[in-house]
């Protein structure tokens, strides 16, 4: 139902309108009388009327400068107004104000009943305007959000559709960043810098950031203290190519599944993960399983991945030597991953595709496959086991010595002497904890020590690695259950009562 309030400083008008005028016939219900324009003021902001029927002449603010007042906040409000004097410059004022009607009083019902009626159909449009744009921007939306979905998956060859769905603006964009998350989280706000596009592919949540300028220091400044808020996401790498959204797409899936693994929580790049892998090209699903159980000793999840490997090749109906190639290939990935702890790959027996040309049946080649990963597994783990400690040590002591510059994982793995990707698991099996947790937690704890000795906030921030003040704070707030400002507050007063002020 319509809300209406009658504002006039005569007690009989007010009277007068509220019971001459049957509200039910026109849908509208009555919320409320005012007899002087401060008042009017104070109920209009609290009711947010449809109709408002007001005098002219009101003591503490005049009804014209009250529709004045409240033009950028009262929406669709329909004004009628009234008074006992017609005055030209009034007349024209409330013209000018998109008022219903200015009515002359004695007012009567005839009057009354045609302004009311006036008023209504106008509000009746309005809604129907509303309703149609509000279902033509889901629409627009809806389409965006699909061709958005397709660039993702198909890159180039979607690119034309999406830039229809996008409109001519898509030329300012500078870039392309896409998210993947674990879970709900809470929307990051508008910039002038990016806009982003939230798209879901079954169970993968995304979003397609599309930067207007590069490099995208804000968007990475607003992830990074939202990132509290979320269990866990992850960016792909920013590309300047629209069609190169398939690649960062990837990227980031691959991102949220290693910080899963590796039980981080907030923002995860994929630089953070990777760092320049060699294997992160253009790999096809099931090379990314098999990659990614190998590296992190899943021998269920191996043979889950070989599994979907062996459906997908019958699937395909290739023929034998398509087959053998498409083998060979998740093989020589699998080999790949064997390098990157260091091993001697001729270990594992003759050339790959040597062994395979002399079989002859698919049962054959596939059980062949199964025995080479499997001991390439076999080999992964043990070189880990035997590695790790000494790689750890190295990695924690450089942690320490640098702990206030910026240490990247391609930086720390490249000291220790391993691939980025698989010094992170390593550092995560010996540990417990990703290297990024065990840094933050190496910087927070120097912090304290700074802010125990009285150095302020700001200062201890850049000297532990923070050229983000905000950062600094979101950060030791979490770890530490209080802001650095009253972690120092707190021990100043210690140190005055033991006598160090």
């Amino acid at each position: 139902m319509l809300k209406a309030v009658v504002f006039d400083d005569e007690y009989i008008v007010r009277q007068g309108l509220s019971q001459m005028i049957d509200w039910q016939r026109y849908g509208v219900e009555l919320v409320g009388t005012a007899g002087d324009g401060l008042s009017a003021l104070e109920m209009f902001r609290e009711q947010r009327p449809d109709i408002v029927l007001t005098d002219i002449r009101m003591p503490g603010m005049d009804g014209l400068r009250l529709i004045e007042t409240v033009a950028g906040e009262a929406g669709d409000t329909m004004f009628i107004v009234f008074s006992g004097f017609n005055e030209f410059e009034y007349v024209m004022r409330a013209i000018g104000l998109g008022v219903v009607d200015y009515l002359e009083k004695p007012v009567t019902v005839e009057k009354i009943d045609e302004v009311m009626r006036k008023a209504i159909e106008r509000i009746e449009k309005q809604q129907a305007f509303s309703s149609m744009k509000s279902k033509w921007e889901a629409s627009k939306q809806e389409l965006l959000e699909k061709a958005t979905l397709n660039l993702l998956l198909a890159g180039d060859s979607a690119l034309g559709k999406w830039k229809e769905s996008y409109g001519p603006q898509w030329e300012a964009i500078a870039g392309i960043t896409v998210l993947a998350f674990s879970s709900e989280c809470v929307e990051l706000p508008e910039s002038a810098d990016y806009r982003i596009v939230e798209v879901t592919n079954g169970a993968d949540r995304l979003s397609a950031v599309l930067h207007f300028k590069l490099p995208a220091d804000e968007l990475w400044e607003q992830l990074m203290l939202q990132g509290g808020d979320c269990e866990l996401f992850a960016a792909g790498g920013t590309y300047a190519s629209l069609a190169e959204a398939p690649k960062s797409c990837k990227e980031a899936l691959r991102a949220l599944r290693y910080g899963r693994f590796l039980e981080e929580s907030g923002l995860i790049r994929i630089e953070e993960m990777e760092g320049s892998d060699e294997l992160a090209g253009h790999l096809t699903k099931h090379e990314e399983s098999v990659i990614f159980s190998l590296r992190t000793g899943d021998k269920k999840g191996l043979s889950a991945a070989l599994d979907e490997f062996e459906v997908s090749v019958g699937e395909q109906k290739l023929d034998p030597e398509q087959a053998e190639r498409e083998i060979l290939q998740l093989v020589y990935v699998g080999l790949e991953v064997l390098k990157e702890t260091g091993r001697d790959i001729r270990s594992l027996g003759k050339v790959a595709h040597q062994e395979l040309g002399v079989m002859h049946t698919r049962e054959e080649m596939f059980r062949w496959l199964r025995g080479k990963v499997e001991a390439m597994l076999t080999a992964v783990t043990e070189a880990r086991r035997s590695a790790k400690h000494a790689a750890v040590e190295k990695a924690l002591a450089y942690m320490e010595a640098r702990f206030g510059q910026d240490i990247s994982l391609q930086e720390l793995a490249e000291h220790v002497g391993l691939n980025a990707t698989y010094f992170s698991l390593l550092f995560k099996e010996e540990m417990g904890i990703s290297y990024i947790k065990h840094l933050t937690h190496e910087r927070m704890e120097h912090a304290k020590v700074m802010l125990r000795e009285g150095m302020l906030v700001g200062e201890v921030s850049e000297k532990v690695g923070y050229l983000n003040y905000r950062h600094f704070t979101e950060t030791f707030k979490k770890l530490i259950g209080m802001t650095p400002k009253h972690y120092r507050e707190a021990h100043s007063i210690e140190r005055k009562e033991d006598g160090h002020a």
